[in-house]
């Protein structure tokens, strides 16, 4: 008996054996790790006096993935340790922040954990996350993806958001953490994949849909909060030849919530663009109307967090220092934007597109408020509050194709960029801009930014392995500049008012090596005391995937955003160590 157990432990060893050596030869593991650092040090020169005992801060993360056939899972570590300055304060701690499992052999795709997933554009789902911001709204609960027939993709989501650090049971709540359980189902049909007759078709087809709906069971003092709110888009896209139509109109029904004041007007929103696109040339024209289409998984929730829904902006996105100092922010109260923009290369060979050729881009893009019609309660426009009964109202009502008056951004800009030989590189933009800085950051009665901004971003190819680079920015006020008579209670709204000028000069030893120094001067600030330099130096080096980068100097207050959603950054001195890698 003990020879023939032996022989079968010996089979099974053997066989577990091959099944893990098979498991791991067709396995891929891959990851990426990155590490935030700064070091906090007064300075009197732009008004910090006092670090409130934060001298460190670090962000840091490690994330790992496994893929092997069908199967695939994943996770992050987090570690805030503090968190950075700027970044909320409910993000201090250390923690497995982000985990999933995913199988998908074609046919049914389904994934436990946590989840990132869009319907459509955006405008009733997407759950996403960005490092740089401190966001992470994953939904932690189950996904499925279906493929019942060539060209039909069906989804259905189901979970809790993430909120920081909080717990995802019911049980272990406190009053504050409380969000609601989302729940979502989309389907999309590409019919020139469905339809063999459109299967080379120069006609392009594809229709869409999205259900959600968030269950609260938490109850408000004042209001009668919906227990089911619910969310609905429908999409579609054409396409022939270089001619390219999308349109996306989202509802929502009554949802109140400490964004829009508590009250019980249905939300709307409409996302179309229609582009033309050719060799040397390309035209986008995109619209969009939001009216009350806030939607988050806690009706309480004032910041950019916990968001079942996103908007997307549609202006043009800035990346050099001052234009980037004025970025929109979208208003999910109510908006109506539109974004014309063209591209068009000079050929090569002809008197303006010289040997290489040269690329212009114009784009305008403008956002107003919406037109609101009050709905009154009585004598007047309240919410009924502090009584219990909490009927509420509408608040108001809006023309679906009206545009208020108020401007909330513009920004024309022209952009020229061209490579003069082999070893110059140019390139020049001009920028008009309006900027509310009272609605879009919140500094009441501040008159709105109207400014000029240029820059020059010059770059000398040295030889094969070095190159030099200059960037030379303006910013020019038409009104609030040197000695505007601002309101002294107010000071700190004008701490980035004014005109500013910005130099950088940067020199690369390719593939590993580089060095800049710059200096951001708010030179016409109306307020003598914020005229300061806002100097830095940076050392960074690559390797591989591997980028390790060293500054030192100050930053500017103010605000940053990406994709339409911002937080505010306040001004700060120091060093700043960031470490990233992949693999």
């Amino acid at each position: 008996m003990r020879k023939y157990i032996l022989i079968t432990l010996a089979l099974a060893l053997f066989g577990f054996k091959a099944g893990a050596q098979s498991f791991l030869e067709n396995s891929q593991v891959n990851g990426s790790f990155q590490t935030d650092a700064q070091y906090y040090r007064l300075d009197q020169g732009i008004g910090i006096d006092d670090l409130n005992g934060k001298q460190l801060g670090i962000n840091g993360f490690g994330k790992v993935g496994y893929t092997n056939g069908n199967f695939s899972a994943g996770l992050r570590f987090e570690a805030f340790l503090p968190e950075l300055n700027g970044f909320r304060q409910e993000l201090n701690g250390v923690g497995l922040a982000n985990f999933y499992a995913t199988y998908d052999n074609g046919f049914i795709g389904i994934t436990v954990g946590d989840i990132y997933d869009q319907f459509g554009s955006g405008l009733v789902f997407r759950s996403y996350e960005e490092w740089s911001l401190g966001m992470d709204n994953a939904l932690r609960g189950v996904r499925t993806i279906v493929r019942p027939t060539q060209g039909v993709t069906l989804k259905g989501v189901y979970g809790r958001h993430r909120y920081f650090w909080a717990p995802y049971l019911d049980r272990d709540f406190k009053e504050s953490d409380y969000r609601g359980i989302v729940r979502g189902i989309d389907g999309e049909w590409d019919l020139n994949q469905s339809i063999p007759s459109m299967n080379n078709s120069e006609f392009k087809m594809s229709l869409g849909g999205s259900f959600v709906s968030k269950g609260i069971d938490k109850k408000s003092a004042y209001y009668k909060i919906p227990q089911n709110v619910a969310a609905a888009a429908g999409r579609i896209n054409l396409g022939y030849g270089g001619f390219a139509f999308a349109t996306e109109y989202a509802y929502k029904t009554n949802d109140p919530s400490a964004i829009n004041n508590f009250i019980y007007k249905p939300g709307r929103a409409l996302l179309s663009s229609l582009s033309y696109s050719q060799k040397g040339l390309g035209v986008v024209l995109q619209v969009k109307r939001t009216d009350n289409m806030s939607f988050k998984s806690m009706y309480t929730a004032l910041e950019n967090d916990l968001d079942i829904n996103f908007i997307p902006p549609i202006n043009y996105t800035h990346t050099h220092s001052l234009p980037s100092m004025y970025t929109y922010s979208t208003q999910p109260n109510g908006e109506m934007a539109a974004q014309f923009q063209m591209n068009y290369t000079i050929p090569k060979g002809t008197a303006l597109g010289g040997k290489y050729g040269t690329k212009l881009t114009l784009n305008m893009s403008q956002v107003n408020d919406i037109v609101r019609d009050s709905v009154q309660a009585g004598n007047i426009m309240v919410l009924e509050n502090g009584t219990g009964s909490g009927s509420g109202t509408l608040g108001y009502q809006s023309n679906f194709f009206a545009v208020g008056d108020h401007r909330f951004f513009r920004d024309i800009n022209f952009e020229i960029d061209k490579r003069i030989s082999r070893d110059w590189h140019v390139t020049a933009q001009y920028i008009n801009l309006y900027y509310d800085i009272e609605t879009l950051e919140g500094h009441v009665d501040a008159p709105a930014v109207q400014a000029n901004i240029a820059f020059l971003d010059v770059t000398y190819k040295i030889n094969r392995r070095q190159s030099l680079r200059l960037e030379l920015q303006g910013l020019w006020e038409y009104e609030v500049k040197a000695g505007y008579a601002y309101d002294e209670n107010a000071i700190d709204d004008y701490q980035k008012r004014g005109d500013w000028a910005f130099g950088l000069l940067e020199y690369t030893i390719n593939p590993h090596w580089s060095f800049s120094i710059a200096d951001k001067w708010n030179y016409g600030n109306p307020v003598p005391e914020f005229r300061d330099h806002y100097y830095a130096g940076t050392v960074c080096y690559i390797h591989d995937a591997t980028r390790i980068m060293l500054s030192g100097g100050r930053q500017s207050a103010g605000v940053v955003c990406v994709g339409g959603v911002c937080r505010a950054v306040p001004a700060s001195s120091g060093v700043t160590l960031t470490v990233s890698t992949s693999f």
